[in-house]
């Protein structure tokens, strides 16, 4: 008995869609905003196009809307294969599908009109807040009900980091976004000062390190043995991986908050964990890369498999570069630089795009039982990704030193070499750069959305939407 007879698979193929169609939307976006920094004309004086405006909703719409897309797909598709049973709700996952789109029209129309909390990657107002913390429920709660009726003995390692993100999440977003409304679209937070500043840090870091983390290596325990056909390297170190950053990533926040007003002590403790989390982050890492023991010849013609792979390298990268920023010598010089820019799209470029793109890929021939469209164009989206991420991130590591060399020179009389207006325009080119990196992994985005779609009325011809996927 096979696929949507056994399996609920209908509305992880929309999850699917929907991934990669608010990816090109996202990052559309975030060449608009990139564009707009390196040429002002592009506000074209309107509100709503503004920068202050777009840069919340180029966020959300990458954070949220693609990789929610992403994560509740690619779980709702693992949990099933790794369990042997059909979700527990078919009818719970629909709702949560709906909501959850609702959540980002919702976003796409607030946003631009300035109906903000202010607070990073929390901007929406109350009651979007509430319907998050709705499906994000649904989400989970369909997800533990399924592991419970599993016919297997075991609970692989892939849904522990799926797990161990649903519950962090729920409470970070919950605490995080406690508010007193005062309007329709107008709260304010019960937290005061540096408190809410800590809490904001805390969530901050946190969406990083458990959504966009946990949550997509529960991607790529599950994606690369099996897109590379070979059980995971060490299942004891996944484990240990696992418990290690759940029980590690939770004190991060504060070192966002390096010379503030925050007590100075839990910028140190911040820092010192972070330094220790690397040691966790690049266990994973090496995990991930070793499955290809005996099988690395499978990446010169495997391109999904060159996904999977490259987010590895990128995460190794980013997650050593982060706790180096953190620490107080490196934070003096790298705070509220662009160097900040591009390590966080070190991460989420290189990192939480491309192992999605690998897992997404790898679904959309199994829920639809044929091979792609176009192996070339998927090479193709496979370079255009990793060139453009590389233009990306140089450019903002270049400028991002720059800048903090450039603030804290000072002459032989003690005062600042250069004013605030030369830094900017110093990094003019820098910001023409990143628009053209980030441009070029837009293109690429669209040519999987057009391989994907081409894919998929290719199986609808040939097959009909509803044939049976593959084990």
């Amino acid at each position: 008995m096979e696929a949507t007879e056994k399996y609920h698979f209908d509305v992880v193929r929309w999850f699917t869609i929907m991934a990669v169609v608010y990816l090109v939307v996202g990052t559309l976006v975030g060449v608009l905003i990139a564009s707009q920094l390196a040429w002002p004309v592009l506000n074209f004086d309107i509100a709503e196009l503004t920068f202050g405006r777009l840069r919340p909703l180029h966020t959300n719409a990458v954070i949220f809307a693609f990789g929610g897309c992403a994560l509740m797909a690619t779980a709702f598709y693992s949990v099933q294969r790794t369990c042997g049973v059909p979700l527990w709700s078919n009818k719970l996952a629909w709702f949560t599908f709906f909501l959850w789109n609702f959540i980002i029209v919702s976003a796409v129309i607030t946003l631009p009109l300035g109906l903000t909390q202010g607070k990073e990657y929390a901007e929406l107002e109350w009651p979007l807040d509430l319907l998050i913390a709705v499906a994000w429920l649904c989400y989970a709660f369909n997800f533990v009900m399924t592991i419970a009726k599993r016919k297997t003995s075991h609970i692989y390692v892939s849904n522990w980091f799926f797990l161990g993100m649903m519950v962090m999440i729920t409470y970070l977003h919950v605490v995080n976004s406690l508010a007193i409304p005062v309007s329709l679209f107008k709260s304010y937070s019960v937290f005061s000062g540096v408190q809410d500043a800590m809490i904001q840090w805390w969530w901050g870091h946190n969406a990083v390190g458990y959504y966009l983390t946990a949550g997509f290596l529960g991607i790529m325990y599950y994606f690369v043995p099996k897109q590379a056909n070979r059980p995971v390297f060490s299942y004891r170190l996944s484990v240990i991986h696992f418990w290690a950053l759940m029980f590690g990533y939770v004190w991060l926040g504060a070192h966002h908050l390096q010379y503030t007003a925050l007590p100075d002590w839990t910028g140190s403790l911040g820092a010192a964990v972070s330094l220790a989390m690397i040691i966790p982050s690049w266990g994973g890492a090496v995990n991930g890369m070793m499955t290809l023991s005996g099988a690395w010849d499978k990446l010169r013609t495997d391109y999904v498999l060159r996904f999977l792979i490259m987010s590895l390298a990128f995460y190794a990268m980013s997650t050593f570069e982060g706790p180096v920023m953190s620490s107080k010598t490196v934070n003096a010089l790298s705070h509220y630089t662009d160097w900040t820019i591009g390590h966080v799209h070190s991460g989420a470029l290189g990192w939480v795009v491309m192992v999605a793109a690998g897992a997404l890929y790898h679904m959309v021939m199994k829920l639809w039982n044929t091979e792609m469209y176009s192996a070339k164009l998927v090479n193709l989206h496979f370079w255009l990704a990793t060139i453009g991420a590389v233009i990306y991130i140089v450019a903002m590591w270049v400028s991002g030193i720059m800048q903090g060399l450039m603030w804290r020179d000072y002459d032989a009389f003690g005062t600042l070499s250069y004013t605030f207006a030369e830094s900017v325009a110093a990094m003019h080119p820098y910001y023409v750069m990143r628009a053209v990196g980030g441009a070029i992994y837009w293109t690429g985005g669209a040519v999987m959305l057009f391989n994907i779609i081409m894919t998929i009325r290719m199986a609808s011809a040939t097959r009909g939407v509803g044939a049976p996927a593959r084990a």
